[in-house]
């Protein structure tokens, strides 16, 4: 067996690591040891992004793209708005409909029904019935229907400003709002037709406010 003792000294050396080094992994571990995702042999999965959402919208490739782009934008920002308008959204009212003493207001004129929605319709019948060319009988008709129409909507325009000082009043105590403006609010929502009303109305006739 003379080859063993003639081995070199870095051969005795590799046998000692390569032995000693089974048992390091070995040893035992303290009780509540976990043991790591490298030892286990298992990859750290990826962290998902979470940074702003990248927009799905194709960046432009030229002058004329991008303006298109931005007209198309535009377009979509002016119906958004629209339709918050007539929604009732505060985001997109004017300013003449902004408020709760406002919106109030319109919830009183459109619990209701108003002359003034009819006032429009019978004043082009008065128009064409005052012609000239009518005979007198349809003359003096559409006459008395204008002054019908004009007394309806003075009594329904008094009415509906009693209601509101007296519900902005209750309501309202502290507010700031003129009652002239107000008075004058709702008394023009009377006279838009029910469905033309800007919002549009939010409670159905009859309703309580």
């Amino acid at each position: 067996m003379p080859s063993l003792f003639r081995r070199k000294s870095a051969d005795v050396v590799t046998d000692a690591i390569e032995s000693v080094t089974p048992e390091a992994a070995e040893q035992p571990r303290p009780k509540n040891y976990t043991p790591s995702k490298k030892e286990l042999g298992q990859a750290t999965p990826k962290r998902a992004a979470t940074g702003r959402r990248v927009s799905e919208a194709t960046p432009p490739a030229n002058r004329r793209e991008a303006y298109k782009q931005m007209r198309q934008r535009q377009r979509q920002d002016r119906a958004d708005a629209a339709e918050g308008m007539r929604q009732g959204d505060e985001r997109y009212l004017l300013a003449r409909d902004r408020g709760p003493e406002r919106a109030l207001v319109r919830n009183i004129v459109d619990s209701r029904r108003t002359v003034g929605t009819w006032f429009f319709a019978g004043a082009l019948i008065v128009l064409v019935g005052s012609s000239g060319r009518m005979p007198t009988v349809v003359q003096l008709g559409a006459n008395l229907l204008w002054l019908l129409l004009a007394l309806g909507v003075i009594v329904d325009s008094v009415l509906i400003a009693r209601r509101i000082k007296r519900l902005i009043g209750e309501r309202f105590p502290k507010t700031t709002q003129k009652m002239g403006s107000l008075y004058l609010y709702g008394i023009m929502r009377g006279l838009t037709f029910r469905k033309m009303r800007v919002p549009k109305p939010q409670i159905e006739i009859g309703a309580t406010i």
